[in-house]
């Protein structure tokens, strides 16, 4: 290196200079994020919470979620599993993760600090033994936070949580959908339920909650596309696996936007979407499906549009030893709240 160059750099970035960072949008981060003396809290002191940030514990009788933008909540219940059962487990294993965020160099925000976010625990369950009585429970917590004017984020727990998230989201009128999977989850009724993990968009198209031309399902493949007739008789947008390399990640971003437009729109992430070699910590894994760069481009890609609410599911961290499961289920909560900042509100 030159030496005029290596005094350069030493002045600028050396001595009583070592601390400061020049770049504005740099530095608006760091001050968001340390404090004076330069430290911040280690990602692996006090208690998990979602990405981080704040516990703020509910009277589930009379919430208080004043001065909140988004609230995250666990829903461990996996009792409409047609596989292997275990996503229960999924909020504590998220909560468990380190290290994700706090900021988004794509997005360029720190959700975290731009919105007034908390982890609010999980929802209360009477019952442990009963799918329907849960679903109850499910869609009276999430309507009091809808209620209260508060962005919903939820961490399942297997893919039938959505319908009773739904049922709150879009009670007063109906949402569009992107929904990230490797299943449509739009199937009739298994062993006498219709409300399985593996139909809950069905239902809650049935409902009226769920606008079907305003959905779009991205990933999907597996030997269950016989069960998947009610998406494309309903209206629904479905990109195979298969389709995403030959269109390209920017024409399927652009196709999910295309499809959901203005509106209102919810943003379902079940982590089988992933191959698993990315995610094999989840009940119905499928060969052949997005990498983790992948997803986050696609996610990354939606800003801008009216999310309402949003849910991460799937994550059964027992299958996985590694732990990347959980891990990669944290980054795909953290990317959808990183969308909240962007919308047109």
């Amino acid at each position: 290196m030159d030496k005029a160059a290596l005094e350069a750099l030493n002045a600028r970035f050396g001595g009583e200079n070592e601390r400061t960072i020049y770049d504005e949008g740099f530095a608006s981060v760091a001050q968001k994020l340390f404090n004076p003396a330069g430290t911040r809290v280690a990602p692996y002191a006090g208690l998990p919470t979602f990405l981080a940030l704040p516990y703020r514990p509910v009277d589930w009788s009379a919430p208080d979620l004043s001065g909140l933008d988004v609230a995250l909540m666990g829903v461990p219940m996996d009792l409409g599993v047609t596989n292997r059962n275990g996503s229960r487990f999924g909020p504590r294993a998220v909560r468990a993760i380190e290290r994700i965020g706090p900021y988004n160099h794509v997005l360029k925000t720190v959700p975290g600090t731009d919105l007034a976010c908390a982890d609010i625990g999980d929802i209360p369950f009477r019952s442990r033994f009963n799918l329907d009585q849960s679903h109850e429970d499910i869609e009276a917590a999430a309507a009091k936070v809808v209620a209260a004017g508060v962005l919903p984020l939820f961490v399942g727990g297997d893919h039938s949580i959505s319908l009773p998230t739904l049922r709150a989201v879009g009670a007063a009128r109906p949402v569009g959908m992107i929904h990230i999977d490797a299943h449509c989850d739009t199937s009739g009724p298994f062993d006498g339920t219709k409300f399985h993990h593996g139909g809950p968009f069905r239902q809650a198209v049935l409902d009226g909650v769920l606008d079907p031309s305003r959905t779009i399902q991205i990933g999907i493949r597996g030997s269950s596309e016989y069960l998947w007739e009610f998406s494309y008789e309903s209206g629904m947008s479905v990109i195979h696996a298969e389709e995403l390399e030959t269109m390209g990640l920017d024409a399927v971003v652009a196709r999910a936007r295309a499809v959901v437009g203005d509106g209102p729109t919810y943003v379902s992430f079940d982590i089988d979407s992933l191959d698993p070699a990315f995610a094999p910590g989840t009940g119905t894994p499928e060969i052949g499906g997005l990498t983790s760069r992948e997803a986050q481009a696609i996610l990354r890609g939606l800003a801008g549009i009216d999310i309402v609410g949003g849910d991460v599911v799937e994550v059964a961290p027992q299958y996985d030893a590694t732990t990347n499961t959980a891990h990669a289920g944290a980054q795909m909560l953290f990317e959808i709240l990183s969308l909240v900042p962007f919308r047109p509100r």
